[in-house]
């Protein structure tokens, strides 16, 4: 039989950020309006401004489709994770040279 687990004891009040009472909720503004006043306008619309996904990296890389021979993408992956980044470092030492 399972046992329910039960906390018998009852929570504490947080004295540093006390539950809000309706007169709090009734004076509540939205933060884009509230924000303003502490970190200036500017700042505000960066900060509220939505953002989706996961932050771009600086140093994109290109999503290729590459064909190479089975032996050597199974040596690469045999030398566990990160196999996508040493074949990337191999490719980079062995880049032609620019001519000038």
């Amino acid at each position: 039989m399972v046992k329910k687990m039960t906390n018998d004891r009852p929570s504490r009040p947080d004295e540093d950020n006390p539950e809000w009472t309706k007169k709090d909720f009734a004076r509540a503004r939205p933060a884009a309006d509230a924000l303003p006043e502490f970190i200036g306008e500017k700042a505000t619309q960066e900060l509220m401004r939505r953002r989706r996904g996961r932050p771009p990296k600086p140093d994109r890389k290109v999503n290729q489709t590459l064909r190479l021979d089975p032996d050597v993408l199974e040596a690469f992956r045999q030398e566990g994770s990160g196999w996508q980044a040493r074949i990337n470092e191999v490719l980079r030492e062995n880049m032609p040279r620019r001519q000038k």
